[in-house]
């Protein structure tokens, strides 16, 4: 009777956590992944196998993880969320079933799945991704296949923060070991991790309608975000506060998040470039500078505003901003099919050099990097900073950003009326057949749009909340 009741319970268990169905429906499809997966093979080598692990799980406070975070490579793929996964890729079909793909995933298990979520197993891999062979990444070990036969193996050696996990013979750690030694691997080989390396950049560079789709929704949610924030800013608002706005949203409109930390800095933070505290109480007469992008079903946004706190510029604020946005305005000039994708950056360089001679601000156009230091655009996807052939020529269906910034900390070697002013308007772009879309238009970038938008009241304003 007690063995009754415990494989009873365990049962109810599995059905329990195999039950949820409230979920969006606009996910990628499996035959999204499938067809990608044949793009990925299309370009492999004769006679070559491709390996692609998962990522990771990472440590939040000791016995508790983040949430975990496919590698997007393992999504693009395979659809399969996911840790301690391996998806095995071969050029021409193997054995004599003629299978040309195989996945090996996290078993499941009823007790886990209380503690932790719900998990696919090698069932819900076949009927929910399409793939027809699945095995629990327990039988990688034994699976017989001989990785020596093939004349290359393709495979991305860069995932970094892997450890033993004792307790788990199938944890990525001894997957990634298994593997090693199946091919005699005892170095990695980095023309292996080359080639990788350019079918992902050449695949994911261009971007299917169904990823357009979904860029779409990221980039317009993270714009009324933008919008929402800039109308609600004021003097007394933190920071935080600014930041926590921008998560609302996000969530409210279906994102899982934020595609990186978000960077909302007043006065002299929004002159360090990743700064990431957004823990300054006031923002004062400031200048705020947001560059805060929603995570949509895995594609990234990535918008930047800059909005005075009190709604309106002072003179050497506009001038600053308003040379940022001449030189975003130099750059989609340009922004067309062949394009050199290097000259997104010397175009935007050479105005804000020019613009800060006149200002006085330098006397060299060499010293324009001191105040933009950075790069104009990366291509944008299923990660902030996606794959891509940087070297290369614009072509259709590409997204990246075209985000120029000046940034004037204190004690730099100027008028001090120009210090701490950070000014980065940076937007979504989308190569069409002939031209360009600005996937972030919503949001206003004009000085005087933006002025006239902070004037609007919020939703958020009237907001009271118990003092503490």
């Amino acid at each position: 009777m007690k063995q009754f009741l415990v494989l009873f319970a365990l049962l109810f268990s599995l059905s329990r956590v195999q039950s949820q169905e409230n979920l969006p429906t606009d996910y990628l499809s499996k035959e999204f992944h499938k067809e990608r997966r044949d793009a990925f093979r299309a370009l492999m080598p004769a006679n070559s196998a491709a390996v692609i692990f998962s990522y990771p799980e990472r440590v939040f406070s000791r016995d508790i993880n983040y949430n975990f975070h496919q590698n997007p490579d393992m999504y693009y793929l395979t659809g399969y969320k996911e840790p301690d996964a391996v998806l095995l890729l071969f050029k021409e079909p193997q054995g004599t079933e003629k299978y040309s793909e195989v996945l090996f995933v996290r078993e499941r298990n009823a007790q886990k799945e209380t503690w932790t979520g719900r998990r696919l197993g090698v069932e819900g891999a076949k009927s929910k991704l399409g793939f027809e062979k699945v095995y629990n990444g327990k039988d990688f070990k034994d699976f017989e296949l001989d990785f020596k036969k093939f004349d290359k193996i393709i495979y991305d050696e860069s995932s970094p923060g892997i450890h033993d996990n004792t307790y788990d013979p199938a944890d990525l750690f001894n997957l990634i070991q298994v593997f090693k030694t199946k091919a005699g691997i005892i170095n990695d080989d980095k023309t292996s991790t080359e080639t990788y390396a350019n079918i992902t950049n050449s695949l994911r560079e261009i971007k299917t309608r169904e990823e357009i789709e979904l860029m779409r929704k990221s980039v317009k949610l993270s714009c009324i975000a933008h919008n929402e924030v800039m109308k609600a800013v004021g003097p007394d608002m933190s920071e935080n506060e600014a930041d926590g706005i921008h998560a609302y949203i996000h969530r409210h409109y279906g994102a899982e998040g934020e595609g990186y930390p978000p960077i909302v800095g007043a006065g002299a933070n929004g002159c360090i470039l990743h700064y990431g505290e957004n823990n300054a109480l006031k923002i004062d007469n400031q200048l705020l500078l947001m560059d805060v992008g929603s995570e949509y079903h895995g594609y990234s946004a990535d918008v930047t505003r800059t909005v005075p706190a009190n709604g309106k510029f002072t003179p050497e604020q506009k001038a600053i901003y308003d040379l940022v946005y001449e030189a975003q305005e130099a750059v989609f000039k340009i922004c067309k099919p062949g394009t050199p994708f290097q000259d997104l950056n010397k175009i935007s360089r050479e105005v804000i050099a020019n613009g800060l001679i006149k200002l006085g601000i330098i006397t060299d156009p060499k010293d324009a990097r001191i105040y933009y230091p950075h790069s104009c655009s990366h291509f944008l996807g299923l990660d902030v900073h996606d794959k891509g052939n940087y070297m290369s020529a614009l072509k259709e269906n590409m997204i990246f950003t075209v985000e120029p910034g000046i940034y004037i900390p204190a004690n730099s070697k100027c008028d001090k009326k120009w210090w701490n002013i950070g000014v980065r308007i940076e937007d979504d772009i989308l190569i069409t057949k002939d031209s360009y879309e600005n996937l972030s238009a919503e949001s206003p970038r004009k000085w005087q749009d933006v002025e006239a938008l902070a004037k609007q009241k919020s939703n958020f304003n009237d907001m009271k909340f118990p003092k503490i």
